[in-house]
């Protein structure tokens, strides 16, 4: 899926121990919270259907790491709490990225420059943006791993909706075709 984020950030081991002091002032207990937090994100990566579940944890660890020194003197409570807010981020642009991909269809090619990638995928987040907020969180979660929704996760999605799977699908369905019509109506406003 490559990078999300287009600055590089190299982790110091003052910015390392600075997080871990954060964490716990014990430096052992503090490598255990790491340790399960990395491991918790994964998981919620996973159970979200993300390819790259892994590569996901580790960038919501980084950012956390690169804002810590802002954040780590007003918040109160529980340092491993903050994580979960920032890996919620981390997943709707990873979701917002695959969809791109998946608006991008079949039909673009290696020929389409640069500047038209960037007009589909200007488009996609406008009518993105267009659709109800449950629908826009819908088509992300749904479109969130690069290969599609898996079964497991499709039926997850179902149970918290309070739908059947079919049912999920036929709004999948329409979401897309709807998101697809939109942005070809946006891609030729560029081209008149």
């Amino acid at each position: 899926m490559g990078n999300l984020h287009s600055r590089k950030y190299t982790l110091s081991q003052n910015d390392f121990d600075s997080f871990l002091e954060w964490l716990d002032p014990d430096r052992e207990s503090a490598g255990h919270k790491y340790e399960e937090v990395r491991r918790r994100l994964i998981k919620m990566f996973e159970c979200r259907g993300c390819a790259v579940p892994e590569d996901l944890a580790d960038e919501t660890i980084s950012r956390v790491i690169r804002i810590m020194g802002e954040i780590s003197t007003n918040y109160a409570g529980d340092p491993t709490l903050y994580f979960y807010g920032v890996a919620r981020k981390v997943h709707l642009e990873y979701a917002r990225k695959s969809a791109v991909s998946l608006a991008a269809g079949p039909d673009m090619d290696d020929a389409d420059d640069e500047r038209s990638g960037a007009q589909r995928e200007d488009c996609l987040n406008r009518c993105l943006q267009s659709l109800s907020a449950e629908n826009r969180e819908l088509i992300l979660r749904y479109y969130g791993n690069e290969k599609g929704i898996s079964i497991q996760t499709r039926k997850q999605l179902a149970n918290e909706l309070g739908i059947a799977p079919n049912t999920l699908r036929l709004r999948e369905f329409r979401i897309r075709a709807a998101l697809q019509n939109c942005v070809e109506e946006c891609l030729k406003r560029y081209d008149g």
